[in-house]
């Protein structure tokens, strides 16, 4: 029996079993006795879409159909462990087919079961193959997690709203800013894809002296604020070392630099190109240490004990994104190593939002970056292709990566001493990729409600700017509505700006994502056959900002993507989502002067290990 469930599996992929399908349920009518219903969530092959540049392959979903239910149903249900099955969908969202299956099965102590009766009690379950994606409604009760063959295919219990919004909530912080000084409260969260997660994220606030930066207004001390998000690669260990350190290495390159401006009399402040050679110094100097004090240490001590330790952020990678915010300046600059993105929005005088991208995604398509490369490694052919560095890295700045950085000569000593993979026959002159970021400088408005969302790529290939920013607007509204909990209203930052009309608070940009400046296409969206417009798309349950996006951009008020997206296991998960890190920071004026951060509780987790916020 499970060899024919399998079978009328692959059979279901046939293109003539599926245009028959397509045709026949047109003209079917829903009956409340159906024990079998199919609902299809994605597929790319009915549509005709252009060949993308990502940071993953996107594979080409099968549809189900009724023949491969109804075995697939009999054959769960004769296993009696797993109940009886009747196949629901995962593909486009607005595409549903049913099947009738009125017949009677005999259970294994004798008694007859109705397929009517037991769908009494049902539950969902996904079918999963390295190239398929079904879901499927259960009656009855009992565990349910098989090997469906040897080819990896596995049936799993789908995971309710209830599980999913536990889920989306595990990592998710919130701190309330009590310092007086422009921000007001910032939330992270994350969801991790890969096992372990290869994202990683870092916040700090650092109380400076006037001792060694001056202040305009005569006050004892300022503020230096950072936030970081590291999307890794290739490895999470990366990541990993520029959590701990990265922040550090900054904020002493601009200690130095403060202090220096306070020396000489004509300048009392630091330039701002001074600023930001600090900022990509520090980027510069921590990136060495990591990739070329790594190899000579290791080669001077010859011990692979050491190297494996030593050269493991080495020969991973990470994208880097860290905003340092000047309480006494009001600017915030961001630097960019990498594709992760930071968008600031702000309130224009039609009550709605704008975004503006205050970092360009740095690949190997990039015309920006394809142009430095090719400046930089004169007459070799292959520095970029298909928007990969030497066709294989996407990031074209990165910590870490060594094999893009290292010389010839050590990576033939590294591989013949330790571990390590040859040199691809591509790579001349080394190199390729740099850790020196890209800052951008913006004054920030506390006074119209600026905010801004600092994420990894993953949050990108699901939303385009105008959503994120539009999203973070539609749930400040709902905070200030009372939908959900408003929580610490009573300091004052938030405020009634509403547009007034359905959908998302936000205009519309004259320059498209993926059109232009860098920005590329949320791809996600087109392999999963997004369509409607955003208010029937996007939804407000939760009290935590970044959550918030997470839960919208995996599927939002469509249940079943959401919470299809959020069982599927590593590594089979990694094909339709990537780890997602998000923060979201928040500008105002109306602060408390309490001094203090607080934690949110009404926004974070009970048990969350995520890194807490120091002063």
């Amino acid at each position: 029996m499970r060899r024919a469930a399998v079978q009328a599996f692959r059979a279901a992929r046939r293109p003539g079993l599926r245009k028959l399908v397509r045709s026949r349920s047109n003209n079917f009518t829903p009956n409340h006795h159906n024990a079998l219903t199919y609902r299809s969530i994605w597929t790319r092959k009915e549509r005709s879409i252009a060949p993308l540049a990502a940071s993953m392959q996107l594979r080409p979903l099968s549809i189900a159909v009724a023949s491969s239910l109804v075995a697939g149903g009999a054959w769960l249900f004769a296993t009696r462990s797993n109940s009886t099955q009747a196949l629901d969908s995962v593909s486009n969202p607005v595409s549903h087919v049913r099947s009738s299956y009125v017949e009677t099965k005999k259970g294994y102590a004798g008694s007859y079961y109705s397929l009517e009766k037991a769908a009494e009690s049902t539950r969902k379950a996904l079918f999963v193959g390295p190239e398929e994606l079904y879901s499927a409604t259960i009656s009855g009760s009992g565990p349910l997690s098989k090997d469906t063959d040897d080819a990896g295919r596995k049936v799993l219990e789908m995971m309710t709203p209830e599980q999913v919004g536990r889920k989306l909530r595990r990592n998710e912080e919130s701190y309330i800013v009590g310092r007086g000084n422009g921000v007001v409260r910032y939330d992270t969260a994350q969801l991790p894809s890969n096992d372990p997660i290869e994202d990683d994220h870092a916040e700090k606030i650092v109380e400076v002296p006037q001792s060694i930066a001056a202040t305009e207004d005569g006050t004892a001390s300022s503020d230096w604020m950072f936030w970081g998000v590291f999307d890794g690669h290739s490895g999470w260990t990366t990541s990993a070392k520029l959590r701990q350190v990265l922040i550090s290495f900054v904020a002493r390159e601009l200690t130095e630099t403060y202090q220096s401006a306070l020396t000489d009399p004509t300048l009392t402040f630091p330039s701002s190109s001074a600023i930001d050679a600090a900022i990509k110094k520090g980027f510069v100097k921590l990136d060495h240490e990591i990739v070329h004090d790594a190899a000579s240490h290791v080669l001077k001590v010859q011990s692979k004990r050491v190297a494996a330790e030593v050269l493991a952020p080495a020969l991973s990678g990470s994208c880097a994104l860290l905003s340092f915010y000047d309480t006494r300046s009001h600017e915030l600059r961001v630097a960019c190593t990498g594709d992760s993105r930071a968008v600031l929005g702000r309130r224009a005088a039609s009550g709605k939002w704008t975004a503006t991208a205050l970092s360009e995604d740095q690949t190997g398509a990039t015309a920006s970056e394809m142009a430095r490369l090719r400046r930089e490694h004169p007459g070799e052919e292959y520095v970029t292709q298909n928007g990969r560095i030497l066709g294989g890295l996407e990031p074209s700045r990165a910590f870490g990566d060594s094999l893009y950085k290292w010389s010839l000569e050590t990576q033939e000593r590294i591989k013949k001493s330790y571990f390590g993979r040859s040199p691809s026959p591509r790579c001349k002159t080394p190199p390729y990729v740099t850790a020196e970021p890209v800052v951008t400088t913006t004054k920030v408005q506390p006074e119209n409600g600026d905010f801004v969302v600092m994420a990894t790529d993953g949050l990108w290939e699901m939303l385009t700017n105008e959503e994120v920013v539009g999203l973070v607007g539609q749930w400040l509204e709902a905070q200030e509505k009372g939908v959900g909990v408003a929580a610490n209203r009573s300091q004052g930052w938030l405020t009634s700006w509403f547009s007034g009309e359905k959908g998302l608070p936000v205009e519309a940009s004259e320059k498209q994502d993926g059109k232009g400046g860098g920005q590329r296409a949320p791809i996600r969206q087109q392999q999963w056959g997004v369509q409607g417009k955003a208010d029937a798309r996007f939804v407000v349950e939760d009290k935590n900002a970044a959550t918030h996006l997470i839960r919208n951009a995996l599927g939002g008020k469509d249940r079943d993507m959401v919470c299809a997206l959020l069982t599927l296991p590593s590594p089979y998960s990694r094909r339709y989502r990537d780890d997602l890190t998000v923060e979201v920071i928040f500008f105002g004026n109306k602060g408390e002067g309490s001094g203090n951060v607080e934690r949110n509780k009404e926004a974070s987790a009970a048990f969350s290990e995520a890194f807490k916020a120091k002063l």
